[in-house]
Protein backbone atom coordinates (compact mmCIF):
# COMPACT_ATOMS: atom_id res chain seq x y z
CA UNK A 1 0.00 0.00 0.00
CA UNK A 2 1.27 3.92 -0.65
CA UNK A 3 0.24 5.82 1.71
CA UNK A 4 0.13 9.98 0.75
CA UNK A 5 -0.28 12.57 3.25
CA UNK A 6 -1.15 16.21 1.58
CA UNK A 7 -0.96 19.25 4.39
CA UNK A 8 -3.82 20.96 2.21
CA UNK A 9 -6.61 19.33 0.44
CA UNK A 10 -5.14 20.37 -2.74
CA UNK A 11 -4.23 18.65 -5.79
CA UNK A 12 -5.58 15.17 -4.65
CA UNK A 13 -6.19 13.60 -7.67
CA UNK A 14 -3.57 14.77 -9.36
CA UNK A 15 -0.90 13.14 -7.29
CA UNK A 16 -3.12 10.20 -7.04
CA UNK A 17 -2.97 9.93 -11.40
CA UNK A 18 0.37 10.47 -11.21
CA UNK A 19 1.30 7.64 -8.24
CA UNK A 20 -1.01 5.24 -9.87
CA UNK A 21 0.81 6.25 -13.28
CA UNK A 22 4.39 4.50 -11.43
CA UNK A 23 2.11 2.10 -9.41
CA UNK A 24 -0.66 1.03 -11.10
CA UNK A 25 -1.19 -2.45 -9.29
CA UNK A 26 -0.80 -0.45 -5.60
CA UNK A 27 -3.60 0.50 -3.42
CA UNK A 28 -3.01 4.48 -2.61
CA UNK A 29 -4.78 5.86 -0.02
CA UNK A 30 -4.68 9.99 0.56
CA UNK A 31 -4.91 11.70 3.85
CA UNK A 32 -4.74 15.49 4.35
CA UNK A 33 -3.80 17.12 8.14
CA UNK A 34 -1.26 15.56 10.38
CA UNK A 35 2.04 13.35 9.48
CA UNK A 36 1.86 9.50 10.09
CA UNK A 37 3.96 8.89 13.19
CA UNK A 38 5.05 4.94 11.53
CA UNK A 39 5.87 5.08 7.93
CA UNK A 40 7.11 1.44 8.05
CA UNK A 41 2.98 0.76 7.82
CA UNK A 42 3.48 1.62 4.15
CA UNK A 43 5.58 -0.32 0.98
CA UNK A 44 5.95 3.14 -0.21
CA UNK A 45 5.23 6.65 2.08
CA UNK A 46 5.08 10.62 0.88
CA UNK A 47 4.87 13.32 2.85
CA UNK A 48 3.82 16.22 1.04
CA UNK A 49 4.01 20.39 2.40
CA UNK A 50 2.32 22.59 0.33
CA UNK A 51 3.25 26.13 0.96
CA UNK A 52 3.08 29.32 0.26
CA UNK A 53 6.33 29.46 -1.76
CA UNK A 54 7.60 25.76 -1.85
CA UNK A 55 6.78 22.45 -2.46
CA UNK A 56 8.49 20.16 0.55
CA UNK A 57 8.34 16.36 -0.41
CA UNK A 58 9.78 13.48 1.54
CA UNK A 59 9.18 9.84 0.38
CA UNK A 60 10.13 6.95 2.22
CA UNK A 61 10.50 3.29 1.01
CA UNK A 62 11.99 0.55 2.78
CA UNK A 63 15.52 1.62 3.91
CA UNK A 64 15.69 4.43 1.07
CA UNK A 65 14.33 8.10 1.72
CA UNK A 66 14.33 11.22 -0.70
CA UNK A 67 13.59 14.81 -0.61
CA UNK A 68 12.56 17.47 -2.98
CA UNK A 69 12.36 21.02 -2.11
CA UNK A 70 11.54 23.50 -4.81
CA UNK A 71 10.69 27.18 -4.79
CA UNK A 72 6.71 28.05 -5.89
CA UNK A 73 4.94 30.67 -5.80
CA UNK A 74 0.91 28.96 -4.85
CA UNK A 75 -0.88 31.98 -6.54
CA UNK A 76 0.69 30.95 -9.91
CA UNK A 77 -2.10 28.50 -9.80
CA UNK A 78 -1.18 25.95 -12.55
CA UNK A 79 2.53 26.78 -12.41
CA UNK A 80 2.13 25.75 -9.33
CA UNK A 81 1.04 22.69 -9.69
CA UNK A 82 3.26 21.84 -12.23
CA UNK A 83 6.32 22.07 -9.85
CA UNK A 84 4.49 19.78 -7.16
CA UNK A 85 4.11 17.26 -9.86
CA UNK A 86 7.48 17.52 -11.34
CA UNK A 87 8.97 17.54 -7.94
CA UNK A 88 6.88 14.12 -7.29
CA UNK A 89 7.44 12.58 -10.44
CA UNK A 90 11.18 12.48 -10.17
CA UNK A 91 11.23 11.49 -6.86
CA UNK A 92 8.92 8.48 -8.24
CA UNK A 93 11.26 7.96 -10.98
CA UNK A 94 13.94 7.82 -8.96
CA UNK A 95 12.47 5.13 -6.82
CA UNK A 96 10.98 3.22 -9.61
CA UNK A 97 13.59 3.23 -12.17
CA UNK A 98 10.50 4.10 -14.76
CA UNK A 99 9.92 7.52 -16.83
CA UNK A 100 6.47 7.92 -18.27
CA UNK A 101 6.20 8.22 -21.81
CA UNK A 102 3.54 11.43 -21.03
CA UNK A 103 6.00 12.60 -18.17
CA UNK A 104 3.43 14.76 -15.37
CA UNK A 105 0.64 14.23 -17.35
CA UNK A 106 -1.97 12.36 -16.15
CA UNK A 107 -5.47 13.84 -17.46
CA UNK A 108 -7.86 12.72 -20.47
CA UNK A 109 -6.52 15.55 -23.11
CA UNK A 110 -2.86 15.79 -23.41
CA UNK A 111 -3.12 17.08 -26.91
CA UNK A 112 -4.87 19.81 -25.12
CA UNK A 113 -2.17 21.62 -23.76
CA UNK A 114 -0.29 21.19 -27.61
CA UNK A 115 -2.88 22.88 -28.97
CA UNK A 116 -2.82 25.99 -26.57
CA UNK A 117 0.77 26.29 -27.96
CA UNK A 118 -0.15 26.06 -31.46
CA UNK A 119 -2.73 29.04 -30.72
CA UNK A 120 -0.87 31.05 -29.26
CA UNK A 121 1.78 31.04 -32.74
CA UNK A 122 4.16 28.56 -31.79
CA UNK A 123 5.57 26.93 -34.52
CA UNK A 124 6.73 22.55 -33.90
CA UNK A 125 10.03 22.47 -32.06
CA UNK A 126 8.77 24.95 -29.91
CA UNK A 127 5.39 23.06 -28.58
CA UNK A 128 7.52 19.89 -28.55
CA UNK A 129 10.51 21.36 -26.22
CA UNK A 130 7.31 22.92 -24.02
CA UNK A 131 6.04 19.86 -23.54
CA UNK A 132 9.32 17.99 -22.77
CA UNK A 133 10.69 20.57 -20.31
CA UNK A 134 7.18 21.56 -18.76
CA UNK A 135 5.67 18.18 -18.72
CA UNK A 136 8.50 15.82 -19.06
CA UNK A 137 6.79 13.86 -21.83
CA UNK A 138 9.27 12.37 -24.18
CA UNK A 139 10.36 13.78 -27.70
CA UNK A 140 7.73 10.81 -29.00
CA UNK A 141 4.89 11.60 -27.15
CA UNK A 142 5.43 15.63 -27.53
CA UNK A 143 5.61 14.95 -31.70
CA UNK A 144 2.20 12.92 -31.20
CA UNK A 145 0.63 15.74 -29.52
CA UNK A 146 1.68 18.57 -31.41
CA UNK A 147 0.34 16.47 -34.56
CA UNK A 148 -2.71 15.50 -33.77
CA UNK A 149 -3.47 19.42 -32.09
CA UNK A 150 -2.21 20.58 -35.48
CA UNK A 151 -4.68 18.26 -37.20
CA UNK A 152 -7.50 18.96 -34.93
CA UNK A 153 -6.82 22.67 -35.26
CA UNK A 154 -6.77 22.60 -39.33
CA UNK A 155 -10.02 21.01 -39.08
CA UNK A 156 -11.87 23.13 -37.02
CA UNK A 157 -10.73 26.22 -38.17
CA UNK A 158 -12.33 24.94 -42.08
CA UNK A 159 -15.70 24.81 -40.55
CA UNK A 160 -15.85 27.97 -37.99
CA UNK A 161 -16.16 25.94 -35.00
CA UNK A 162 -15.95 29.15 -32.83
CA UNK A 163 -19.74 30.43 -33.46
CA UNK A 164 -21.29 27.36 -33.51
CA UNK A 165 -22.78 24.43 -31.01
CA UNK A 166 -23.26 20.97 -31.12
CA UNK A 167 -26.38 18.55 -30.93
CA UNK A 168 -25.63 15.27 -28.91
CA UNK A 169 -28.64 13.04 -28.83
CA UNK A 170 -28.67 9.45 -26.42
CA UNK A 171 -30.74 6.04 -27.20
CA UNK A 172 -29.75 4.29 -23.97
CA UNK A 173 -30.88 0.90 -25.41
CA UNK A 174 -28.53 -2.13 -26.26
CA UNK A 175 -29.54 -5.73 -27.38
CA UNK A 176 -26.92 -7.15 -24.42
CA UNK A 177 -24.79 -5.29 -21.66
CA UNK A 178 -21.16 -5.68 -22.78
CA UNK A 179 -19.18 -6.70 -19.59
CA UNK A 180 -16.99 -4.17 -19.89
CA UNK A 181 -19.53 -1.15 -20.68
CA UNK A 182 -20.29 1.73 -17.72
CA UNK A 183 -21.94 3.96 -20.04
CA UNK A 184 -25.99 4.23 -19.48
CA UNK A 185 -27.15 1.02 -21.74
CA UNK A 186 -30.09 -1.09 -20.77
CA UNK A 187 -30.64 -4.48 -22.54
CA UNK A 188 -33.71 -4.58 -24.27
CA UNK A 189 -34.49 -8.32 -22.72
CA UNK A 190 -35.57 -6.14 -19.35
CA UNK A 191 -36.30 -2.66 -20.73
CA UNK A 192 -37.89 -3.08 -24.53
CA UNK A 193 -41.20 -2.07 -22.73
CA UNK A 194 -39.64 1.57 -21.93
CA UNK A 195 -38.60 2.80 -25.56
CA UNK A 196 -41.74 4.09 -26.59
CA UNK A 197 -42.00 6.37 -23.03
CA UNK A 198 -38.56 7.22 -23.24
CA UNK A 199 -38.85 7.89 -27.05
CA UNK A 200 -42.06 10.63 -25.87
CA UNK A 201 -39.78 11.80 -23.38
CA UNK A 202 -37.12 12.99 -25.71
CA UNK A 203 -38.96 14.13 -28.10
CA UNK A 204 -40.41 16.72 -25.58
CA UNK A 205 -37.14 17.39 -24.72
CA UNK A 206 -35.66 18.40 -28.40
CA UNK A 207 -39.32 19.78 -28.59
CA UNK A 208 -38.77 22.62 -26.11
CA UNK A 209 -34.85 23.28 -27.35
CA UNK A 210 -36.36 23.75 -30.41
CA UNK A 211 -38.12 26.85 -29.35
CA UNK A 212 -34.88 28.56 -28.35
CA UNK A 213 -33.44 31.47 -30.12
CA UNK A 214 -29.82 30.33 -30.76
CA UNK A 215 -27.04 32.81 -31.18
CA UNK A 216 -24.77 29.79 -32.76
CA UNK A 217 -24.90 27.98 -35.83
CA UNK A 218 -25.71 23.72 -35.19
CA UNK A 219 -21.55 22.33 -36.16
CA UNK A 220 -22.77 18.71 -35.67
CA UNK A 221 -24.65 16.16 -34.44
CA UNK A 222 -23.90 12.93 -32.92
CA UNK A 223 -26.86 10.43 -31.99
CA UNK A 224 -24.88 7.70 -29.70
CA UNK A 225 -25.84 5.34 -26.61
CA UNK A 226 -26.23 2.65 -25.92
CA UNK A 227 -27.24 1.69 -29.74
CA UNK A 228 -29.56 3.72 -31.16
CA UNK A 229 -30.04 1.22 -34.03
CA UNK A 230 -31.64 -0.87 -31.13
CA UNK A 231 -34.55 1.52 -31.83
CA UNK A 232 -36.71 -0.64 -34.59
CA UNK A 233 -36.80 0.86 -38.37
CA UNK A 234 -40.09 3.17 -37.80
CA UNK A 235 -39.02 4.56 -34.66
CA UNK A 236 -35.21 5.57 -36.11
CA UNK A 237 -37.26 7.17 -38.98
CA UNK A 238 -39.75 9.12 -35.83
CA UNK A 239 -36.80 10.07 -34.09
CA UNK A 240 -34.36 10.97 -36.94
CA UNK A 241 -37.31 12.87 -38.34
CA UNK A 242 -38.20 15.06 -35.27
CA UNK A 243 -34.67 16.09 -35.20
CA UNK A 244 -34.55 17.43 -38.47
CA UNK A 245 -37.77 19.19 -37.84
CA UNK A 246 -36.58 20.55 -34.73
CA UNK A 247 -32.69 21.53 -35.63
CA UNK A 248 -31.00 22.94 -38.39
CA UNK A 249 -29.66 19.65 -39.25
CA UNK A 250 -29.32 20.72 -43.20
CA UNK A 251 -26.46 23.60 -41.93
CA UNK A 252 -24.14 20.98 -40.09
CA UNK A 253 -20.91 19.70 -41.31
CA UNK A 254 -21.64 16.22 -39.56
CA UNK A 255 -24.47 13.88 -38.68
CA UNK A 256 -23.56 10.96 -37.17
CA UNK A 257 -25.17 8.08 -35.47
CA UNK A 258 -24.02 5.03 -33.82
CA UNK A 259 -25.03 1.42 -35.49
CA UNK A 260 -22.13 0.27 -33.37
CA UNK A 261 -24.01 -3.77 -32.34
CA UNK A 262 -23.82 -5.36 -36.09
CA UNK A 263 -26.81 -7.51 -34.24
CA UNK A 264 -29.05 -4.71 -34.46
CA UNK A 265 -28.45 -3.46 -38.17
CA UNK A 266 -30.57 -4.11 -40.77
CA UNK A 267 -30.71 -3.00 -44.65
CA UNK A 268 -33.78 -0.98 -44.17
CA UNK A 269 -32.45 0.40 -40.88
CA UNK A 270 -29.52 1.63 -42.87
CA UNK A 271 -31.62 2.94 -45.46
CA UNK A 272 -33.56 5.15 -43.13
CA UNK A 273 -30.07 6.63 -42.12
CA UNK A 274 -29.28 7.57 -45.45
CA UNK A 275 -32.59 9.17 -46.26
CA UNK A 276 -32.19 10.92 -43.00
CA UNK A 277 -29.33 12.63 -43.90
CA UNK A 278 -26.82 10.82 -41.65
CA UNK A 279 -23.21 10.85 -42.72
CA UNK A 280 -21.62 9.41 -40.55
CA UNK A 281 -22.05 5.66 -39.17
CA UNK A 282 -20.10 3.75 -36.53
CA UNK A 283 -20.14 -0.66 -36.74
CA UNK A 284 -17.96 -1.77 -33.81
CA UNK A 285 -16.62 -4.45 -33.35
CA UNK A 286 -14.71 -4.29 -30.68
CA UNK A 287 -13.09 -7.55 -31.82
CA UNK A 288 -12.94 -9.74 -34.73
CA UNK A 289 -12.61 -13.30 -32.08
CA UNK A 290 -15.39 -15.28 -31.69
CA UNK A 291 -14.18 -16.81 -28.89
CA UNK A 292 -13.74 -12.80 -27.01
CA UNK A 293 -17.14 -11.55 -28.38
CA UNK A 294 -18.58 -14.30 -26.22
CA UNK A 295 -16.34 -13.68 -23.62
CA UNK A 296 -17.37 -10.06 -23.06
CA UNK A 297 -21.61 -10.51 -23.80
CA UNK A 298 -21.53 -9.26 -27.63
CA UNK A 299 -23.99 -11.77 -29.01
CA UNK A 300 -23.04 -11.27 -32.87
CA UNK A 301 -20.48 -13.00 -34.92
CA UNK A 302 -17.60 -12.31 -36.70
CA UNK A 303 -19.52 -12.58 -39.72
CA UNK A 304 -22.50 -10.09 -38.68
CA UNK A 305 -19.96 -7.81 -38.67
CA UNK A 306 -18.88 -8.06 -42.12
CA UNK A 307 -22.16 -8.45 -43.33
CA UNK A 308 -22.93 -4.99 -41.93
CA UNK A 309 -20.40 -3.32 -43.41
CA UNK A 310 -21.33 -5.14 -46.53
CA UNK A 311 -25.12 -3.72 -46.19
CA UNK A 312 -23.90 -0.14 -44.81
CA UNK A 313 -22.01 -0.07 -48.48
CA UNK A 314 -24.71 -0.92 -50.42
CA UNK A 315 -27.17 1.16 -48.71
CA UNK A 316 -24.62 4.35 -49.61
CA UNK A 317 -22.79 5.23 -46.72
CA UNK A 318 -19.27 6.27 -47.51
CA UNK A 319 -18.01 7.24 -43.99
CA UNK A 320 -18.01 4.16 -41.72
CA UNK A 321 -16.45 4.22 -38.37
CA UNK A 322 -14.72 0.93 -36.76
CA UNK A 323 -14.09 0.90 -33.08
CA UNK A 324 -11.51 -1.82 -31.50
CA UNK A 325 -10.22 -2.81 -27.73
CA UNK A 326 -6.77 -3.28 -26.96
CA UNK A 327 -6.43 -5.56 -24.02
CA UNK A 328 -9.66 -7.13 -23.82
CA UNK A 329 -9.54 -10.61 -21.72
CA UNK A 330 -7.97 -13.31 -23.20
CA UNK A 331 -6.59 -11.03 -26.77
CA UNK A 332 -2.67 -10.96 -27.17
CA UNK A 333 -0.75 -10.05 -29.91
CA UNK A 334 -1.98 -13.03 -32.70
CA UNK A 335 -5.89 -11.98 -31.98
CA UNK A 336 -5.17 -8.32 -32.68
CA UNK A 337 -3.71 -9.47 -35.62
CA UNK A 338 -6.61 -11.40 -37.61
CA UNK A 339 -8.56 -8.61 -36.22
CA UNK A 340 -6.50 -5.61 -38.19
CA UNK A 341 -6.75 -8.83 -41.38
CA UNK A 342 -10.38 -8.29 -41.05
CA UNK A 343 -9.76 -4.81 -41.37
CA UNK A 344 -7.96 -4.47 -44.59
CA UNK A 345 -11.14 -6.10 -46.16
CA UNK A 346 -13.99 -4.50 -44.52
CA UNK A 347 -11.88 -0.92 -45.17
CA UNK A 348 -13.61 1.10 -42.47
CA UNK A 349 -12.90 5.28 -43.46
CA UNK A 350 -11.78 5.56 -39.63
CA UNK A 351 -10.83 3.26 -37.06
CA UNK A 352 -10.98 4.20 -33.43
CA UNK A 353 -8.42 2.37 -30.97
CA UNK A 354 -9.37 1.94 -27.50
CA UNK A 355 -7.25 0.68 -24.10
CA UNK A 356 -9.34 -1.90 -21.82
CA UNK A 357 -10.64 0.27 -19.16
CA UNK A 358 -12.29 -1.47 -16.53
CA UNK A 359 -14.49 0.84 -14.58
CA UNK A 360 -16.10 0.33 -11.44
CA UNK A 361 -20.04 0.02 -13.18
CA UNK A 362 -18.29 -2.44 -15.93
CA UNK A 363 -19.22 -5.91 -15.18
CA UNK A 364 -15.89 -6.74 -15.96
CA UNK A 365 -15.26 -5.24 -12.23
CA UNK A 366 -17.11 -8.10 -10.57
CA UNK A 367 -16.48 -11.08 -12.57
CA UNK A 368 -13.70 -13.93 -12.77
CA UNK A 369 -12.90 -11.95 -16.52
CA UNK A 370 -10.98 -9.52 -14.29
CA UNK A 371 -8.26 -12.57 -13.98
CA UNK A 372 -8.02 -13.51 -17.78
CA UNK A 373 -4.50 -12.23 -18.84
CA UNK A 374 -4.24 -10.01 -21.79
CA UNK A 375 -1.10 -9.39 -24.11
CA UNK A 376 1.38 -6.58 -23.86
CA UNK A 377 -1.00 -3.66 -24.47
CA UNK A 378 1.78 -1.33 -25.00
CA UNK A 379 2.87 -3.59 -27.82
CA UNK A 380 -0.53 -4.00 -29.25
CA UNK A 381 -1.36 -0.54 -29.22
CA UNK A 382 2.05 -0.11 -31.24
CA UNK A 383 1.05 -2.95 -33.85
CA UNK A 384 -2.09 -0.71 -34.51
CA UNK A 385 -0.44 2.84 -35.12
CA UNK A 386 2.38 1.19 -37.29
CA UNK A 387 -0.68 -0.62 -39.13
CA UNK A 388 -2.69 2.83 -39.32
CA UNK A 389 0.11 4.19 -40.95
CA UNK A 390 0.58 1.64 -43.01
CA UNK A 391 -2.36 2.00 -44.36
CA UNK A 392 -3.18 5.53 -44.61
CA UNK A 393 -5.01 6.14 -41.92
CA UNK A 394 -3.62 9.42 -39.99
CA UNK A 395 -4.55 10.23 -35.95
CA UNK A 396 -6.61 13.11 -35.80
CA UNK A 397 -7.60 12.87 -31.97
CA UNK A 398 -6.56 11.16 -28.84
CA UNK A 399 -7.60 11.01 -25.30
CA UNK A 400 -6.45 8.97 -22.07
CA UNK A 401 -8.06 7.23 -19.77
CA UNK A 402 -7.90 6.11 -15.48
CA UNK A 403 -7.95 2.34 -14.71
CA UNK A 404 -6.91 1.41 -17.72
CA UNK A 405 -5.48 -2.34 -18.19
CA UNK A 406 -1.68 -2.50 -18.72
CA UNK A 407 1.42 -1.90 -16.78
CA UNK A 408 2.39 1.96 -18.11
CA UNK A 409 1.33 4.58 -19.20
CA UNK A 410 1.07 3.87 -23.00
CA UNK A 411 -1.40 1.51 -22.58
CA UNK A 412 -3.80 4.61 -21.42
CA UNK A 413 -3.78 6.07 -24.92
CA UNK A 414 -6.87 6.23 -26.86
CA UNK A 415 -6.54 7.04 -30.45
CA UNK A 416 -8.93 8.26 -33.51
CA UNK A 417 -7.24 7.30 -37.06
CA UNK A 418 -9.17 8.43 -40.39
CA UNK A 419 -8.77 8.95 -44.12
CA UNK A 420 -8.21 12.13 -44.94
CA UNK A 421 -11.33 13.88 -45.26
CA UNK A 422 -13.19 11.14 -43.23
CA UNK A 423 -12.63 12.93 -39.77
CA UNK A 424 -15.26 13.49 -37.18
CA UNK A 425 -15.88 16.71 -36.39
CA UNK A 426 -18.19 15.71 -33.13
CA UNK A 427 -14.90 13.57 -31.92
CA UNK A 428 -12.68 16.60 -31.74
CA UNK A 429 -15.16 19.03 -30.28
CA UNK A 430 -15.75 17.52 -27.59
CA UNK A 431 -12.40 15.85 -26.97
CA UNK A 432 -11.05 19.63 -26.97
CA UNK A 433 -13.96 21.55 -25.50
CA UNK A 434 -13.97 23.67 -27.87
CA UNK A 435 -17.72 24.34 -28.71
CA UNK A 436 -20.85 23.86 -26.33
CA UNK A 437 -22.59 20.77 -26.74
CA UNK A 438 -26.33 20.69 -26.09
CA UNK A 439 -27.13 16.75 -24.80
CA UNK A 440 -30.68 15.40 -24.83
CA UNK A 441 -31.47 12.08 -23.83
CA UNK A 442 -30.79 9.75 -20.51
CA UNK A 443 -27.44 10.03 -19.38
CA UNK A 444 -26.85 13.05 -21.98
CA UNK A 445 -24.04 15.59 -20.31
CA UNK A 446 -24.84 19.05 -21.92
CA UNK A 447 -21.30 21.22 -21.99
CA UNK A 448 -21.60 24.92 -22.16
CA UNK A 449 -18.28 27.56 -22.50
CA UNK A 450 -19.40 30.82 -20.59
CA UNK A 451 -17.55 33.42 -22.39
CA UNK A 452 -16.72 34.92 -18.78
CA UNK A 453 -12.92 35.79 -19.45
CA UNK A 454 -11.20 32.63 -20.26
CA UNK A 455 -14.15 30.55 -21.27
CA UNK A 456 -15.32 27.98 -18.56
CA UNK A 457 -16.95 24.36 -18.65
CA UNK A 458 -20.18 24.35 -17.46
CA UNK A 459 -21.58 20.72 -16.63
CA UNK A 460 -24.98 19.76 -16.66
CA UNK A 461 -26.24 16.58 -16.80
CA UNK A 462 -29.53 14.11 -17.13
CA UNK A 463 -30.88 11.45 -14.79
CA UNK A 464 -29.46 7.98 -16.04
CA UNK A 465 -31.90 6.33 -15.23
CA UNK A 466 -34.55 5.51 -17.79
CA UNK A 467 -37.64 5.27 -15.66
CA UNK A 468 -36.20 8.35 -13.52
CA UNK A 469 -35.71 10.36 -17.15
CA UNK A 470 -39.36 9.57 -18.13
CA UNK A 471 -41.00 10.57 -14.96
CA UNK A 472 -38.64 13.84 -14.34
CA UNK A 473 -38.09 14.98 -18.12
CA UNK A 474 -39.74 18.22 -17.29
CA UNK A 475 -36.83 18.98 -14.15
CA UNK A 476 -34.22 17.85 -17.45
CA UNK A 477 -35.21 20.61 -18.72
CA UNK A 478 -35.36 23.37 -16.03
CA UNK A 479 -31.70 22.26 -15.16
CA UNK A 480 -30.55 23.44 -18.56
CA UNK A 481 -32.28 26.60 -18.37
CA UNK A 482 -29.98 28.62 -16.14
CA UNK A 483 -26.39 28.15 -18.39
CA UNK A 484 -28.35 27.76 -22.14
CA UNK A 485 -28.29 31.84 -22.08
CA UNK A 486 -25.06 31.15 -23.34
CA UNK A 487 -26.18 29.23 -26.35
Amino acid sequence: MIKIRLSKELYVYDVQGLCKSFYPTEQIVISCGEKETDKNLYSIYIDIELLEDKVIIDLYADDVSYTSQQQADQKTGRNYKNTLKKSLYELLSKLSGKKLPWGTLTGVRPSKLAMEQIEEGRGKEQVVDYMQKQYLCSREKSLMGYEIAKRELDILRAIDYENGYSLYIGIPFCPTRCHYCSFPSFPMEQFGDYMEKYLQALFKEIAYFSKKNWKKQLTSVYVGGGTPTTLSAEQLRRLLAKIRESFPVEKAVEFTVEAGRPDTITFEKLKVLKEAGVTRISINPQTMNEETLLRIGRKHTVSQVAYGFAMAREAGHDNINMDLIVGLPGEGEKHLEKTLDWVVDLKPDSLTVHSLVIKRASLLNQGKEMNAQSGDVGQMLAMTADFAKKHEYLPYYMYRQKNATGTDSDSRENVGYAKTGKESVYNIIIMEEKQSILALGAGASTKVLTPTGKKKLERVENVKNIGDYISRIDEMIERKENILQFM
